[in-house]
């Protein structure tokens, strides 16, 4: 049944039967496949564990508790490299990005039919792969280390800073635009003083946010082996020292709070 309001009346009437079979075709197939991803989850499930879960959960808290405050002093370099690992993989992004967003974007592409895919792709490919994905291939090719942390941020990071600052570009005003051009002015100077001003405030916003973000990502990315505080947190799982890990999950926590309130004060003072 379906209903129609007129005024203030409802009108109740049976909807059409090939509509009525279409919603409970749809009702149908949501339900197979549902059954369907249960049996393959159940079967691949020890559900031995999983009743267990909550009393062990419980046991690794209490043995977690107190954090062990003194190794902290250990973790202020980890921190250090953990920071830098994720501004200067900002800062690397942001410098390929900049053209690749130029050349993606519709109205500033020296070619729609060649330039622009390919500008395209690299986006697509650098939001399509996971900075720890990034960094297992990196620490393989270049070694274990914080270099390989920064070029794995870094190759995240363009696609996500080209594809927000090219969506601005296609947004600016082209009356600016075409009032620079009606001087006389040459391509750069088009560039310079009408596209790049109108695009600096997203720009910067742009920067500060995906740098936000990449503090939390270069947190775990020690994990396997790209250097930062995820090396100590690695480690001290693989000891067993619960209460170092408990430490370093709250240095991490006040590491992305303080990043959180940089990155919000640094956006309000540019908007």
């Amino acid at each position: 049944m379906a209903v129609v309001e007129r005024g203030s009346t409802k009108i109740w009437h049976r909807r059409e039967r090939g509509k009525q079979f279409a919603i409970w075709a749809v009702w149908l197939l949501s339900t197979a496949i549902f059954v369907y991803c249960w049996h393959l989850i159940s079967g691949k499930t020890v559900w031995f564990f999983v009743m267990d879960a909550p009393a062990q959960a419980i046991d690794l808290a209490a043995r977690m508790t107190p954090p062990k405050w003194s190794y902290m002093n250990s973790l202020w370099r980890p921190i250090w490299d953990t920071i830098n690992i994720a501004t200067l993989g900002t800062v690397i992004a942001l410098i390929i990005a900049v053209p690749v967003a130029f050349c993606a974007a519709l109205n500033t592409t020296p070619s729609v039919l060649f330039v622009r895919p390919v500008a395209l792709f690299i986006i697509v490919s650098s939001r399509s792969i996971n900075s720890l994905i990034w960094a297992l291939m990196l620490v393989a090719i270049v070694g274990p280390g914080i270099f390989a942390g920064v070029i794995a941020i870094g190759l995240r990071s363009i696609g996500f800073c080209a594809k927000l600052l090219y969506e601005a570009i296609e947004e600016i005003d082209e009356t600016q635009v075409e009032a620079i051009v009606a001087t006389g002015a040459s391509g750069p100077q088009k560039l310079i003083y009408g596209i790049v001003p109108q695009v600096m405030a997203a720009f910067a916003g742009i920067s500060v946010f995906r740098w936000d973000i990449n503090i939390r990502e270069s947190t775990v990315l020690g994990l396997v082996g790209a250097g930062g505080i995820g090396l100590q947190l690695d480690a001290s799982i693989s000891t067993l020292a619960w209460t170092q890990v408990s430490l370093i999950l709250l240095a991490i926590l006040a590491t992305v709070i303080v990043s959180e309130w940089v990155s919000a004060k640094v956006r309000h003072a540019i908007i």
